[in-house]
């Protein structure tokens, strides 16, 4: 466990937009940052991160909390392990004792598939640098590759030793369960045996790191000339590593991508080094794979731009176009760079200095429908059909763009390039769009509207509970607990919180929501343990429930307009008027729960009539008539709170 000193030391020295920043590209707007939200698919930015306050929140998902706690939601991991993430970025030292053998059982399969795959990591690269074998093959290949040593290091390239179980032996040996070692990926199993077989056997060595820089994967490329034997295997999908969402060499590019607020995409590993050694940092790969929806929001997260670079090959470019339409369809900008034959990012970057990498990526840089156009066209041949088709495909492609200026811009692009009539292809669009929205054929736009917004929204049930009531209650607890209210009667003054508490224990009033009992618990304590309240202490509580809550309560979706601000426009205050407001969400709350227990006691005495029990039927009636004559106190009393 980590001792509240050190988590207390983490929360002290953090600062939330440094955090995120290394996963989400942050825009500054007035006090806060903001960006589109990393946890739901959106366009425009609701996110909002407010360095002053230590908190991040999302108006569209409705995510919150702190920097450790985004850490978590955004790595799916422990909230300890969140909280070792912000220390070691930090410099903060965490004493830790080694883990038992008991303990190690009872760690989670995710960790344990982290710590085996960085230990083959390790390996690897020991394989690489010190081994005889490692050094004569695979460290001559990278170094023929022109790999600089730094390179290497950098991007902590390895080898797997030929003999086929020379790692697994080696791993059972240092005590790594067979286990972790099967579902990391690293190891097969040999028949009936269970003999382990190493998966990279003599292979160099490419880990795949995760946005934070853990190793959740390998690529593996063969140095055999057979032709049976696939030049690459990649590790298999697990709790740590799922391939369509990830981009090889993201986590060593993603501060040049922010900056530069530009993404240059490669196909594969060797591209990427090749490219990052010539100073082109901002740099990805897709890892071979077609372009996935996820990996372009991922693109979308850090820079507004990407550009696609192909080599000379047709065939491979004309496979790779579905993926241009992925990266419009989150909103990016899309430039296309085409290699000369025979050639790719890799091969180019080896044969060329910086300076002319740099000014060839700048010179051939196309706009995506130029280069679509271009495409496509030539390899239509003039053929009227075949060219009509290259028409409606590009706009098909223009049709996926999330902003309509931008639509229209490129309509009017495609217009003169094509010698074709804007409004021809501004109902082309249409029907591409009424397709896309509606799911129907195109027919007329304002009828499919008017269909849409016939429909009957779902209304959801309302549930017999007081969430909100008590949802209040909460929010002045946690955002006026300490402010003075009335003067109790030993003549001291009750604060919000002292008097909320008193008000519920007097009539032994429990929450039924359980997050908000739990703060109505933990605020009681620090209350009788005489601790000074803040409402930080909530905010970094490791209740994620708790934490959630509180950042909610202190996030302004809306900040005072400068206009405001400058003539000095008297905007009330919530604390002006809480000797109303609390007495009132009290009276509400305690309504609420009275109708609730009369609605019981009606169900239960139209129940007992029809079983003919007389003494409990007048025993309940008794009841019903007690009950309501309180609920004719309180609504009086509500009436003059109100007034």
């Amino acid at each position: 466990m980590i001792d509240q000193a050190t988590i207390n030391k983490i929360f002290d020295t953090v600062d939330i937009v440094d955090v995120i920043q290394d996963f989400v590209s942050l825009k500054k707007r007035g006090a806060n940052h903001i960006a589109c939200c990393p946890f739901h698919d959106e366009k425009t930015p609701s996110f909002s991160v407010s360095s002053s306050k230590g908190i991040f929140k999302c108006f569209g998902c409705g995510k919150a909390g702190n920097a450790v706690t985004f850490v978590q939601l955004h790595e799916n991991i422990s909230y300890v392990e969140a909280l070792k993430y912000v220390a070691k970025k930090y410099g903060i030292e965490i004493d830790e004792r080694e883990l038992t053998q008991e303990e190690q059982r009872q760690n989670d399969d995710r960790e344990s598939i982290l710590i085996a795959l960085d230990y083959a990591r390790q390996q690897f690269i020991k394989n690489l640098m010190e081994t005889d074998e490692g050094k004569s093959i695979g460290l001559t290949y990278f170094k023929e590759r022109g790999f600089s040593q730094a390179i290497i290091n950098q991007f902590q390239l390895g080898y797997s030793l030929r003999t086929l179980s020379a790692f697994s032996k080696q791993a059972l040996a240092d005590g790594y369960k067979k286990e972790f070692l099967l579902k990391a990926g690293l190891c097969s199993e040999r028949g009936q045996t269970g003999e382990l077989i190493d998966f990279y056997a003599g292979r160099v060595i490419f880990p795949i790191h995760s946005v934070t820089g853990r190793v959740i994967a390998f690529g593996g490329r063969t140095l055999s000339a057979e032709k049976n034997v696939a030049k690459y295997k990649n590790s298999p999908e697990s709790d740590v590593y799922v391939k369509n969402k990830t981009l090889y060499g993201l986590f060593f590019s993603k501060n040049a991508i922010v900056k530069k607020q530009k993404c240059y995409l490669v196909e594969g590993y060797t591209d990427v080094i090749s490219m990052y050694q010539v100073g082109i940092d901002n740099v990805v790969a897709s890892c071979g794979t077609s372009l996935t929806i996820e990996q372009a929001k991922l693109i979308r997260r850090f820079s507004p731009e990407v550009t696609v670079m192909y080599d000379g090959d047709s065939a491979g470019i004309n496979a790779s176009l579905r993926g241009i339409d992925i990266l419009l369809e989150e909103g990016l900008t899309v430039k296309i760079v085409i290699f000369p034959d025979n050639e790719d990012p890799d091969s180019f970057a080896r044969k060329h200095s910086a300076s002319e990498v740099e000014t060839f990526l700048t010179e051939n840089e196309q706009d995506f429908i130029v280069f679509k156009s271009n495409f496509l066209l030539a390899e239509s041949k003039n053929d009227p059909a075949k060219k009509a088709k290259v028409i409606g495909d590009i706009i098909q492609s223009v049709s996926v763009i999330p902003d309509n200026i931008m639509r229209m811009v490129y309509v009017k692009e495609c217009s003169r390039m094509f010698d074709v009539d804007e409004n021809t292809l501004v109902e082309e669009l249409k029907r591409e769009l009424a397709k896309k929205y509606y799911g129907k054929e195109y027919k007329d736009v304002k009828q499919l509207v008017t269909e849409k917004k016939r429909q009957k929204p779902i209304i959801p049930a309302v549930e017999g509970n007081c969430d909100e009531q008590e949802k209040e209650l909460a929010y002045f607890l946690l955002k006026h607990g300490n402010h003075p209210l009335f003067e109790n009667e030993h003549g001291s003054i009750d604060t919000v919180a002292q008097y909320i508490i008193s008000e519920l224990k007097k009539d032994d009033i429990l929450l039924q929501n359980d997050c908000y009992k739990r703060i109505f618990n933990e605020y009681e304590n620090l209350l009788i343990q005489n601790v000074e309240f803040s409402i930080k202490h909530f905010i970094n509580n490791i209740d994620k429930q708790i934490s959630e809550f509180a950042v909610n309560i202190i996030s302004d979706e809306y900040e005072l307009s400068e206009i405001w601000k400058r003539f000095g426009s008297n905007i009330p205050h919530e604390e002006d008027d809480l000797k109303r407001t609390i007495p009132r969400a009290i009276t509400v709350y305690k309504l609420k729960l009275l109708s609730q227990t009369i609605d019981k006691f009606t169900i239960e005495l139209n129940n007992s009539v029809a079983d003919a029990n007389n003494e409990k039927t007048t025993l309940i009636t008794k009841k019903i008539i007690e009950l309501n004559q309180i609920r004719k106190i309180l609504s009086e009393k509500l009436k003059r709170v109100v007034s």
